[in-house]
């Protein structure tokens, strides 16, 4: 009786030119998809950000008022090291981030402004897999950009964008989801891995409020080990996973 098989990632699309990646906090994507992201923008596509706080409840040492643009500054930071200049933040509380209308409307909006063919987010289930508690922010906010993607064409659903210039964008091809348990596709993660390592790292404050190992071995272990994890299933080589929804 032979053992059954587990099903290799498929490589990502690549017939695209503007991305968006909607996320709940500063450095979502950094522990997310960074090397992706670093390939993309080398390859000369456009890929912008979309964080739904400013991570101001992110840190306990720091008050909020303090908290929020130190971690908008290593945010931006971050961003800039694979490559991505537009950084936006819609302001949401920290924390208790609702999904609802106002949440959908808010990332809608910012599609549109964008008008990109792939948006990215990060785990929108309630677990890592049935092992770990995911935490509300990133629940509601995935699952509100799987629902934006399509409120973003819909002209009926949020008039007032219309109203304020944003005409309705009919033209998101996929939703990749980030850190999913149920990955489908994958990115070679090697050209990009190095500086996916630096772009974390710009989150310094907040990675030396986390743990008491050295900020380096810390980024660099927990990238290269996602990385040689999601590898196993495209071709051994490191890899970030996506699980890719059509549109």
């Amino acid at each position: 009786m032979t053992e059954p098989t587990t099903p290799q990632l498929r490589p990502m699309p690549e017939d695209w030119r503007r991305a968006l990646a909607v996320v709940a906090h500063p450095d979502d994507l950094e522990y997310g998809c960074a090397a992706a992201i670093a390939a993309w923008t080398d390859a000369g596509r456009e890929v912008g950000y979309v964080l739904a706080t400013r991570g101001e409840a992110g840190i306990d040492t720091l008050a909020p008022a303090e908290c929020g643009p130190l971690r908008e500054r290593e945010q931006r930071a971050s961003a800039a090291v694979v490559g991505v200049s537009s950084v936006e933040f819609l302001d949401h509380r920290d924390g208790v981030v609702e999904y609802g209308p106002a949440l959908r409307r808010d990332i809608a909006a910012a599609i549109r402004r964008h008008r990109p063919e792939l948006v990215i987010t990060l785990n929108h289930r309630d677990t890592w897999g049935g092992v770990a508690w995911n935490t509300p922010d990133h629940v509601a906010v995935g699952r509100a950009v799987l629902d934006a993607a399509g409120d973003a064409g819909n002209r009926w659903i949020f008039p007032e964008l219309e109203e304020q210039g944003l005409q309705p964008w009919n033209g998101v091809r996929w939703v990749a989801v980030a850190g999913s348990s149920s990955p489908t596709h994958a990115v070679d993660a090697s050209p990009g891995l190095e500086r996916a390592v630096a772009s974390l790292l710009e989150h310094r404050t907040y990675i030396e409020a986390l743990t008491d190992e050295s900020p380096e071995d810390y980024a660099r272990g927990f990238l290269t080990g996602t990385a040689t994890a999601a590898g196993e299933r495209f071709g051994g080589r490191p890899a970030v996973a996506f699980e890719l929804f059509d549109r």
